[in-house]
């Protein structure tokens, strides 16, 4: 595993050190980084245009990472691949998401979006990456809770036109030799494993359909998100180290009472002020050879934005294990003896 690295997004802003990726790669390895995730929409930053035509343009972002003590980890299209299937009712909320000449125009948005991600797998290539972070979108999450009863075949109908507008997403990635790492979260209709599950059958168990694992999304459904890694661990690609908490009391529960994030049961926290067991969490991405980054997604309800970034990395950079190389007890051991075996089994 890598890291520590941050997730620059919600950091960006017009004043510096948050106006450029040359003073924010720069703030991030004076904050003990090493690596740094790109949104790739942020124009601030980033040109996800030029980065996918230029390789001098790729070169040059590169080394002013370099330069600055940090290695871009992944790009990330979030806010586009939400745009790739957008259901009618959610329209007017994710138009900002989009670039203004297709904002208001639902199906020029839709193939904006999905040209947004081809790019994103081409500059990728460009840039030696070989992980992206994006979400699914959805159609069918104002469904979610089965009431009213959904028509049969609803559910399956929806993945399958997912899919029909992500595999030739995927097999954009497939040439630029880049894994698409799926956000399991609220809101897309990839959201836990059961969902993941539904979309890789639809795509025919597409080689770079993959996830980008946060806990914090998993203990806010309460999900058992040490089993996920269990389950699915030869597919995730990406890792956001993101913390959370889930106090439910007699008034509100899991769906929130459409309440602000700071008065929600469920609510995320800046690292090592939620409930997740990141020990546990990384001793079992050491366990299956994890070999991604560990990237800090920073938010919280309550501590300010560059206290958590502080703090970030050097909670991950505690947690970050080494791979052991031969056995604890391997002092103990003897060369190897065929005969030997056969006569501590009990066997001539």
């Amino acid at each position: 595993m890598k890291g520590p690295a941050i997730f620059l997004a919600q950091f960006a802003g017009d004043e510096a050190p948050f106006n450029s990726l040359a003073n924010m790669a720069q703030w991030a390895a004076g904050l003990g980084y090493k690596g740094i995730q790109i949104p790739s929409w942020d124009g601030r930053l980033f040109d996800l245009k030029q980065a996918a035509e230029s390789q001098d343009y790729c070169d040059e972002v590169a080394g002013i990472c370099r330069e600055a003590g940090v290695e871009i980890t992944e790009l990330s299209t979030h806010l586009q691949g939400q745009l790739v299937a957008v259901h009618p009712a959610y329209d007017d909320l994710f138009d900002a998401f989009a670039a203004p000449e297709v904002q208001g125009k639902p199906a020029a948005r839709t193939e904006w979006a999905i040209d947004q991600v081809k790019m994103a797998a081409r500059a990728s290539r460009r840039l030696g990456l070989t992980a992206h972070a994006t979400f699914s979108g959805a159609l069918l999450w104002q469904t979610v809770y089965p009431w009213p009863q959904r028509p049969a075949g609803l559910v399956e109908e929806g993945f399958a036109e997912l899919a029909r507008r992500w595999k030739p997403i995927l097999d954009v990635f497939e040439e630029n030799g880049v894994d698409a790492a799926y956000e399991l979260h609220p809101g897309e209709d990839l959201h836990d494993g059961v969902t993941f599950e539904r979309f890789l059958d639809a795509v025919g168990n597409h080689p770079r359909a993959n996830i980008l694992y946060d806990p914090s999304h998993f203990v806010l459904q309460q999900l058992d998100y040490l089993a996920f890694i269990d389950i699915y661990h030869a597919r995730i690609k990406c890792f956001h180290v993101k913390d959370a908490e889930f106090r439910p009391n007699g008034r509100a529960g899991v769906y929130g009472s459409y309440s602000d994030w700071a008065e929600r049961p469920g609510r995320f926290r800046s690292l090592g002020d939620g409930q997740i067991d990141f020990k546990a969490i990384f001793s079992k991405f050491t366990q299956y050879g994890y070999e991604g980054w560990a990237v800090l997604e920073w938010e919280c309800a309550l501590k300010h934005p560059e206290q958590g970034a502080a703090e970030g990395a050097p909670f991950i950079a505690a947690h970050m294990i080494r791979k052991a190389e031969k056995a604890f007890d391997d002092f103990a051991g003897a060369a190897p003896d065929a005969a030997r075996n056969r006569k501590v089994l009990g066997l001539s």
